[in-house]
């Protein structure tokens, strides 16, 4: 029993109870209340070896400390199986308009002045949107953030808010409602293009990613989780650049960031100090099992400008040489675990294209490129990027015990179905 509390400080004094009377201590509880908690100690300690190692973004080697399947064709079927090949050309039914303005993207190199925290928010929160992607006939809306390119309506956003939807709306800080149609939109970027029928938005200023350095200091601004946060700032530091992260297949290249960014952020800014994008938030490092903490990414404002000077010029991005696979990382611990080479595992091939022509085949592993061994899919990009669709590169491959080599025609990314 409590009292109320009876000082300035909100102390709480006790009741005076009758005392119980003393019994003879039993000598056995103390060693299994020991042995209790010793098992307790083990347990935790095994559960954080078993999630520290589960992240969303693997490295081909970690299994979460489960026993692995017998058959090294069932590891890949489970945990890294894709079936389709990602062309660039995003499955987004909005509907679609050309683009006929003189809109140029500029990156601003030179350097500027830090304000206040305060003044960068009134500064840049005008630039900020939200966007509402939903699709006929389905319960889901996709709920993310843009950033406004043009005062005549033109919006940057990330393409996984909008893809596989039929309609996006954007909302501008006072609260309007546009029903925004599509430019053009890239999967393998991420990066989308809209447009509403605005005049007098406030543009982004954009600086140049590739003078960033590590420890700069940083804000992200967005709309995490709902609706009820719209127009949440976050502060943090860059925390690594050039950071290679595969994802569905394709090698990013983003800047890491301790920001919080969450689910919603995606598509919003990350501003230097003195409020100029220098990147475009996309992703977070995730756990099904544990907290994640401070690792986001994005999109660095360099990349983001060829893609939007594409996408408004062509619709899509072209001029990117592909193999027409899917591929997975073979790290050290699978190749020991399975005797089986490194390298990367070809999940897929694509129907059509000259390397399933020529016999490459999913389930083969990927162990050479024009006699370079590689064993990730930034090694592969370092040497296809060195090419050109119509070229032929020499892979490597290991199937089953037994080496072969193709010669494969490099085909424009685009036009993969």
């Amino acid at each position: 029993m409590m009292n109320e509390p009876n000082n300035e400080r909100g102390w709480y004094a006790a009741a005076v109870e009758p005392q119980p009377v003393r019994k003879k201590k039993k000598r056995w509880i103390f060693p299994l209340v020991l042995l209790g908690v010793l098992l307790c100690i083990a347990l935790l300690a095994g559960l954080a070896f078993r999630t520290s190692s589960d992240y969303g973004i693997s490295d081909g080697d970690d299994y979460a400390g489960e026993d692995y399947p017998g058959n090294w064709h069932d590891y890949f079927d489970q945990f890294f199986n894709s079936n389709s090949i990602d062309s660039g050309t995003a499955s987004v039914d909005i509907k679609s308009t050309d683009y006929t303005g003189d809109f140029h993207m500029t990156l601003d190199s030179a350097s500027a002045a830090a304000v206040p925290l305060t003044e960068l928010y009134q500064k840049c929160i005008p630039s900020v949107v939200s966007i509402e992607g939903t699709a006929s006939g389905k319960q889901n809306i996709y709920f993310g953030t843009g950033i406004v390119l043009s005062s005549d309506g033109l919006i940057v956003t990330n393409t996984h808010i909008i893809k596989d939807c039929d309609k996006a709306t954007v909302t501008t800080q006072d609260g309007t409602e546009y029903s925004a149609a599509l430019i053009g939109a890239d999967s393998i970027s991420d990066i989308s293009v809209l447009k509403i029928e605005a005049d007098g938005l406030t543009p982004a200023s954009f600086a140049d990613s590739s003078q960033l350095q590590v420890g700069s200091d940083c804000v992200a601004i967005g709309n995490p989780v709902s609706r009820k946060l719209t127009g949440t700032m976050t502060n943090g530091i860059i925390s690594a650049i050039d950071r290679n992260i595969t994802s569905n297949g394709h090698s990013m290249t983003l800047i890491q960031t301790n920001a919080a960014i969450n689910e919603g952020n995606s598509g919003g800014p990350l501003l230097d100090m003195s409020g100029r994008v220098i990147g475009i938030t996309n992703m977070k490092a995730m756990s099904s099992v544990s907290t994640v903490e401070g690792i986001g990414f994005a999109i660095p404002s360099a990349i983001v400008s060829e893609v939007v000077t594409q996408l408004l010029e062509n619709g899509q991005v072209t001029g990117r040489p592909s193999i027409g696979i899917i591929v997975s990382p073979v790290g050290e611990e699978l190749s020991s675990q399975y005797d089986i080479p490194q390298g990367l595992y070809i999940s897929a091939v694509n129907k059509g294209s000259d390397a399933e022509k020529q016999g490459v085949k999913a389930g083969d592993i990927l162990t050479a490129v024009n006699g370079t061994p590689i064993t990730t899919n930034e090694e592969v990009t370092a040497i296809k990027n060195t090419m050109q669709a119509g070229d032929s590169i020499h892979l490597t491959v290991w199937r089953d015990g037994t080496t072969l080599e193709f010669d494969v025609t490099l085909t424009e990314a685009s036009s993969l179905n």
